[in-house]
């Protein structure tokens, strides 16, 4: 059987890179299919399979600016010569699933989240553009949610990677997914020593504004409590200068550094609404409780009242409320927090979605048995 993933495009190692990596491991020979490749800044695990392009990679500045040639990836996807392969992955978030496959191959479509800026965010991710730049974008991405919702059609079955992303290809597909949470590598967090915690809260994160690392600044602000701000962003230098003397702001720490943070903080601030969201899983990992906004993925990974808070009104004040009810809570069982971080490993990725691929091939073949019956 031959095997082919699709992933949008390989310019650096963030989640979506990290469920490539799991599928790898499951299939080793598959050949990997993408928009832009960087092979420096992938991992050996990924660079170890072949890796074609489309037309993109070789476009001018196309490793810098891919996103601009956006509305040039459904052509590309459209392009590639799959005939040989009998099973497609394609790893969604940006233009990925629009391959055409051969009549009787399966293809699965592993769904990080519809293109966000695409659907239901297109104003978060443009609405700051003028109004020239405003006007181009509402063109460009209403011929590519027309593309986006037909091109479903040639996937044989949908994985979520939560209850939220879920809801999405519902509500802009209409297609019925199962939920298989993303592969956390949760070997390499452990929890600290609770009664070495410290006295502050910390909010770890790229600093954009759909995440609301605002939302903590002002809280902040406000209770006068320790925060320790960790990320960069194009909000990064507004929010420093907004920020109370008792809000600090940390960048470029290795992985032990910030594994430290997560040991001894009272709690992770979430603010944003994610898609999955692995950062509240991590520090889980590590024994510490989670507040975060109830939406999103974060429904899925935090328990309300056991492994952290959930808080409804998204804003400084409801977060200032949710910090408020945490810390009439006089203990928190780091031990449960840790197991229930376990639930999202590595391993319970890869046996999952393995099981799941098998029930499609073994669904796809008794088809094509009636048929020849």
């Amino acid at each position: 059987m031959k095997i082919a993933i699709i992933h949008y495009w390989l310019v650096n190692m963030r989640g979506g890179e990290k469920v490539l990596e799991a599928l790898c491991e499951l299939y080793p020979e598959a050949d990997i299919f993408t928009h832009v490749y960087i092979p420096e800044k992938i991992s050996a695990k990924i660079n170890r399979h072949t890796i074609r392009t489309t037309f993109i990679q070789h476009l001018p500045w196309a490793k810098t600016h891919y996103a601009y040639y956006l509305p040039l990836m459904p052509l590309a996807l459209e392009a590639l010569d799959l005939t040989a392969y009998d099973l497609i992955i394609s790893s969604e978030s940006g233009p990925a699933k629009g391959i055409i496959p051969r009549p009787d191959a399966v293809h699965i479509c592993y769904t990080h989240s519809p293109m966000r800026y695409a659907w239901d965010m297109f104003h978060t991710y443009f609405g700051h553009s003028n109004r020239f730049k405003r006007m181009i974008y509402h063109v460009l991405m209403h011929k590519l949610r027309i593309w986006d919702s037909h091109s479903a059609l040639r996937v044989d079955a949908f994985v979520a990677n939560s209850r939220f992303v879920q809801q999405r290809i519902n509500k802009y597909y209409r297609r019925e997914s199962v939920v298989i949470h993303p592969p956390v590598d949760l070997q390499r967090f452990s929890p600290g020593d609770d009664n070495a915690v410290d006295d502050y809260y910390l909010w770890l994160g790229e600093m954009t504004p759909y995440k609301r690392p605002l939302d903590a600044v002002q809280a902040f602000n406000r209770n006068g409590k320790a925060l320790i701000m960790v990320g960069s962003g194009t909000e990064h230098e507004n929010l420093k200068q907004k920020a109370s003397g008792n809000i600090r702001f940390l960048s470029a720490l290795d992985e032990a550094e910030i594994c430290r943070l997560m040991q001894r903080c009272k709690a992770l601030l979430y603010t944003g609404t994610e898609d999955f969201g692995i950062i509240p899983v991590e520090v889980m990992a590590c024994g510490r409780p989670v507040i975060a906004h109830a939406s999103g993925g974060a429904l899925d990974s935090v328990l309300d009242g056991q492994t952290g808070l959930l808080y409804p009104l998204q804003s400084s004040r409801g977060l200032n409320q949710a910090i408020d009810a945490f810390e009439k809570i006089p203990h928190w069982d780091s031990d449960f927090i840790r197991r229930h971080s376990l639930h999202f490993e590595r391993q319970q990725f890869i046996h999952k979605i393995q099981h799941f691929i098998q029930q499609q091939l073994a669904r796809q073949s008794r088809v094509y048995e009636k048929q020849s019956d």
